[in-house]
């Protein structure tokens, strides 16, 4: 399977501007889950950018907000 960086950068989300996996989301998963944590193309963007991306803030976010943000 072919990897589509270029579009898959231009829609990722994520504001962590020197990440070298942007655009990569297999790498990008891979190391969060690693960490215990969900890519940040997976919250709301206010909640993204305070680099909180534990599995436990995606549930409270989830229960909060509902699946759409």
């Amino acid at each position: 399977m072919e990897c589509k960086i270029d579009r898959n950068r231009g829609i990722c989300t994520c504001s962590y501007e020197p990440c070298a996996r942007k655009g990569v989301c297999c790498d990008c998963l891979a190391s969060h889950w690693r960490a215990g944590e969900l890519p940040g193309c997976l919250f709301p963007p206010d909640i993204e950018r305070t680099y909180d991306r534990s599995v436990e803030r995606f549930v409270q976010t989830y229960r909060e907000r509902g699946r759409w943000w």
